[in-house]
């Protein structure tokens, strides 16, 4: 059964950075596209950023230029690079498969931008 581990959240000023790192099991990894989602309270929960097995990547509008998704087959391991962090970044991040996430989701990270 898949499972995924995240890591890496906490509490950072604006303008910081974070780095979190997501260990999936479970899966064949290198033939399994990614995803982080985040979840802010009272909003939906939306995909941050994309990387198939391809390495491509997509992002979305909101964190383009500050956020970079990379993955690193040896280590079943995908992770997103968080700069330049702004307040309506905050909520709760989770990795997950994309595209066509299962239903299913694991406790996720948080992930709190304030001064």
């Amino acid at each position: 059964q898949v499972k995924f581990v995240e890591s890496g959240g906490g509490l950072v000023q604006p303008g910081g950075s974070l780095r979190l790192s997501c260990v999936v099991s479970g899966t064949t990894f290198s033939n399994t596209g990614m995803g982080w989602y985040r979840q802010a309270p009272g909003k939906q929960r939306e995909l941050v950023a994309g990387i198939t097995t391809y390495f491509y990547t997509n992002y979305a509008d909101s964190v383009k230029g500050r956020f970079t998704i990379s993955r690193d087959n040896a280590q079943n391991s995908v992770f997103l690079q968080m700069n330049d962090l702004e307040p309506d970044d905050t909520a709760v991040y989770y990795c997950n498969l994309h595209p066509r996430p299962p239903d299913w989701w694991s406790q996720g990270t948080q992930v709190t931008v304030s001064s």
